[in-house]
């Protein structure tokens, strides 16, 4: 390991750790000349963005030729100017004067002009990267920006992930400043693996894709990668991307998950702002779904949430909300709809079972949101009025479970059953 820290007791890692961590780093770095490029999360995870802006720009600002920063949004809606500032959390003043010289951008994931291509993955190797799920040839797009700086610094938290096992390190590369076609390829694959056999373990199929593709962008590259709570920074780790993240994943994986000895008939799962649409909201299923009983409810509690997605609304109000076989027994009709939008729809929907003609969840996905409720049933989800809950009587009730902050802590059942182990 290059430089990192990390407790497992969940202590806060200081300011000064974190500086002097930058310039183990960066100390001695040949960086003079060098242009720079920093990928960083969007608003959607929990990390402290500001204090490594700050560390890395102390230790290369006025020794690199340049120093940009791009928003890895995977398909998230762009940032704005305020936005961007808010999250590496500098003032305007700020802005126009010590930070001047640093430009920002956002993904474009849609823009053909602002992707090229890496490289292309042949069917037969899908085929064993896969284990024999898919065996096609896809092509691997990412942001052009990659190959126009001397070396690339990831920075972003990592937590248990429903597509990949656990976020962070390469993943910020693939999605998150990838093209439509690897993003949806991937997604899809973590969703016919479905969600709880995936979701916090290191050694998964789309992991596996991931690092292939990150193998493809030639240029050198460094991750801060971090793992985070609401509390603050509690591990920080600087190497190559491969190493830091599984160094960040051992300790996420500590720190990150909580055991439960029985199901729950009734969870309440409390989305944070940072969540403002279904589409990221959604994270408060995939992170709970294991511990819902059979025949159970997960309330989805969002009286701010107002939209099914800010980007892909349109194509979800068509598809809906459905589990992973009623498209696989569907296919010739779905498969030509974005491979992405039909695995978040099956990661919210959850496991279930589809024969042909009936389609029976395991468990019934409601949304206390702001989004009405017509629309909510047309989606083939339920809904309930927000206004009618009140989040403290979850509390104390042995067959309801509530959580305030969710979406990034992982629960699980300690002794769980054959369909959530991998």
């Amino acid at each position: 390991m290059l430089a990192g820290v990390g407790y497992e007791d969940g202590r806060i890692v200081r300011e000064s750790e974190i500086h002097e961590l930058a310039l183990l780093a960066f100390g001695s770095a040949e960086v003079a000349g060098k242009k720079i490029l920093v990928i960083i999360p969007d608003g959607t995870r929990t990390a402290p963005i500001g204090v490594i802006f700050r560390a890395i720009c102390k230790e290369l600002s006025g020794r690199a030729a340049a120093l940009d920063y791009l928003v890895a949004l995977g398909t998230h809606q762009p940032m704005s100017e305020e936005a961007i500032r808010e999250r590496v959390g500098i003032s305007p003043e700020e802005r126009r004067g010590r930070y001047g010289k640093i430009r920002f951008f956002n993904h474009a994931w849609d823009d053909p002009a602002a992707l090229e291509t890496v490289g292309t993955i042949p069917a037969a190797e899908i085929r064993d990267l896969t284990g024999g799920l898919f065996e096609m040839e896809v092509r691997v797009t990412a942001n052009a920006m990659l190959s126009r700086y001397d070396l690339l610094i990831i920075v972003g938290p990592v937590f248990p992930h429903e597509v990949v096992g656990f976020s962070g390190g390469n993943k910020y590369l693939f999605p998150g400043v990838a093209g439509e076609e690897i993003i949806g390829f991937f997604h899809w694959l973590g969703a016919v693996v479905t969600n709880p056999r995936i979701i916090g373990n290191k050694d998964t199929v789309t992991r596996r894709v991931v690092e292939r593709c990150a193998r493809m962008v030639r240029t050198p590259k460094l991750c801060f990668a971090m793992v985070s709570s609401h509390a603050g920074l509690h591990g920080l780790y600087i190497d190559e991307p491969e190493a830091a993240w599984s160094a960040a994943a051992d300790l996420s994986a500590k720190l990150h998950v909580v055991y439960k000895g029985r199901p729950y008939k009734s969870v309440l799962s409390c989305a944070p702002r940072m969540y403002d649409d279904l589409w990221t909201g959604g994270k408060c299923m995939y992170k709970l779904e294991p511990v819902v009983a059979d025949g159970g409810e997960l309330i989805i509690y969002a009286p701010h949430i107002t939209e099914i997605s800010y980007t892909h609304g349109r194509v979800l109000d068509r598809v809906g909300y459905h589990v992973r076989d009623y498209f696989l027994k569907r296919w010739d009709e779905f498969k030509g709809f974005p491979w992405g939008v039909l695995a978040h729809s099956t990661h919210v929907k959850g496991i279930g079972a589809y024969d042909g003609q009936v389609e029976r969840p395991r468990v019934d996905v409601v949304l206390a949101t702001g989004i009405p409720e017509a629309r909510c049933r047309a989606v083939n989800l339920g809904y309930r009025d927000p206004a009618t809950i009140d989040p403290k009587e979850w509390r104390g009730n042995q067959g309801r479970l509530l959580v305030e902050q969710a979406g990034e802590t992982l629960y699980r059942l300690k002794n769980p059953p054959s369909w959530q182990r991998p």
